[in-house]
């Protein structure tokens, strides 16, 4: 029984480590990708691509493909697509602020 429990948390731990590595990729490339600036650092570019991996797998499943499925070339890919969305949305909302 306590080997199932290891065994568990360190898939847990081995899929959070996986969600952010595949964020921070995917959270680069879109920065590289779409002008502007990003939301602030090696920090904000893994929660854009976290978030972003979560819209593209939303839109993927929308149109019949897989999502994320691990650390590979196709979920980077998604969490890109959905991180340039991401980034599009907030450039959209936030627009240019002045400076009083």
């Amino acid at each position: 029984m306590a080997a199932d429990v290891e065994n568990g948390s360190g898939i847990i731990i081995m899929g959070l480590l996986g969600w952010l590595i595949v964020g921070l990729i995917a959270g680069v490339l879109a920065k590289w990708a779409v002008p502007g600036e990003g939301p602030g650092g090696i920090v904000g570019d893994i929660i854009v691509g976290v978030v972003g991996a979560f819209i593209g797998g939303w839109v993927f499943n929308y149109f019949g493909h897989a999502g994320v499925t691990g650390i590979n070339f196709g979920s980077i890919l998604v969490a890109f697509v959905g991180a340039v969305i991401l980034l599009f949305i907030m450039r959209a909302f936030s627009g240019r602020r002045s400076v009083v």
